[in-house]
């Protein structure tokens, strides 16, 4: 990992703040060129917290810097906190929401996954067939088909552990919704493992389903 600068001093840090809010543009731009840069080891050390969440660190720096960049452009002396202080909050959160955005966007597209057509020729995924609103008695007749097909397919197509992660992964039956991370925990094995079990699982399904139309 690259060596980053020493921290500043309090007198150093409040004099390039106080410079910030001078009305000279250009040593403005060049405090707050400062700041960043003297408060990477921070970011470092915020980032070091999430290494064994399966990101590279230089992309966790990168994420937290973005963080740091807001806290320095949003911070208030006058509030008396340190800027180190409120800097580690928002660097945090910029990596949280990294975090959640590609949780979301994960879960997004495994309940797109397709596994199989309906009997017009229509493309179905997993979360049409486990969606429980229907816009009426007809679309909610063919629905709980669906479920039922896709029900007797987990029990007959899939091998123990598949039926486990799948009904663990979209919160079938009594389960709630797992991440494949904590599912991976509770196996004993690595998230890569489940995602590729999940992945073969689905492909089992949509064949199934395929056949079954």
């Amino acid at each position: 990992m690259k060596t980053f600068q020493q921290p500043l001093t309090a007198q150093e840090e409040t004099g390039y703040l106080n410079m910030m809010c001078s009305g000279d543009r250009e040593a403005a731009n060049e405090a707050r060129k400062i700041l960043i840069e003297r408060n990477l080891r921070l970011v470092a050390h915020v980032a070091k917290k999430y290494v064994g969440a399966g990101e590279d660190m230089e992309d966790l720096i990168s994420i937290g810097t973005i963080g740091l960049i807001k806290a320095i452009s949003t911070f208030r002396q006058e509030k008396g906190n340190r800027l180190g202080t409120y800097a580690a909050k928002c660097i945090d959160n910029e990596l949280l929401m990294m975090f959640r955005a590609r949780k979301k966007a994960t879960r997004e597209i495994s309940l797109y996954e397709p596994i199989g057509t309906d009997k017009e020729g229509n493309e179905i995924n997993l979360l049409d067939v486990c969606e429980q609103e229907q816009m009426d008695i007809v679309d909610s007749i063919d629905n709980i088909e669906k479920i039922s097909k896709l029900s007797r397919l987990i029990e007959t197509v899939l091998d123990d552990r598949e039926k486990e992660i799948i009904r663990l992964r979209y919160g079938l039956g009594k389960n709630r919704e797992m991440t494949q991370r904590e599912i991976g925990k509770m196996q004993g094995i690595s998230r890569s493992y489940v995602s590729r079990i999940e992945k073969k699982a689905l492909e089992k399904l949509k064949c199934a389903f395929y056949k079954m139309q």
